[in-house]
């Protein structure tokens, strides 16, 4: 991971204009080998990342480059995120929490402050798993 724990860049950092979710795939990548897969993923794509942050609470580094959230970290600390089969950045995540809920899904991770805005994680009714996450500008803007 980034030895910087407070980096945090993206070039939109408000998701509240959103008019629909981006879907985010989740790679895994080990320690010290975020930038390569960023690049990599860029070349593949043909286009650059658009994020980069650090998530200290929970020993992790992640970019995004196009349709692809990479998330490096040491293997205990990737475990418990394997366990979710995507990302939505979505508009708002309170109004998603309550439309999910009432179409019966289950909260497995109330909604909670993460690095970039506040987020939440739960289970739809076919057993899908799926991070819900919004993007804020933090105390300084970034």
């Amino acid at each position: 991971m980034n030895a910087d724990t407070t980096v945090l860049w993206r070039v939109n950092n408000d998701s509240s204009r959103l008019t629909s979710p981006r879907a985010l795939i989740r790679v895994f990548t080990g320690p010290g080998t975020l930038e390569d897969l960023a690049a990599h993923y860029e070349r593949v794509q043909g286009v650059e990342r658009d994020m980069w942050f650090t998530y200290p609470a929970k020993r992790l580094a992640l970019a995004v480059v196009g349709g692809f959230l990479l998330i490096e970290g040491e293997p205990a600390a990737l475990e418990p995120f394997r366990e979710v089969d995507g990302t939505l950045l979505v508009n708002d995540a309170g109004a998603h929490l309550e439309r999910l809920t009432a179409e019966g899904g289950e909260v497995l991770d109330p909604l909670h402050s993460v690095p970039t805005g506040a987020g939440f994680t739960a289970r739809h009714p076919d057993g899908s798993v799926v991070e819900y996450v919004e993007h804020r500008p933090d105390a300084q803007g970034r």
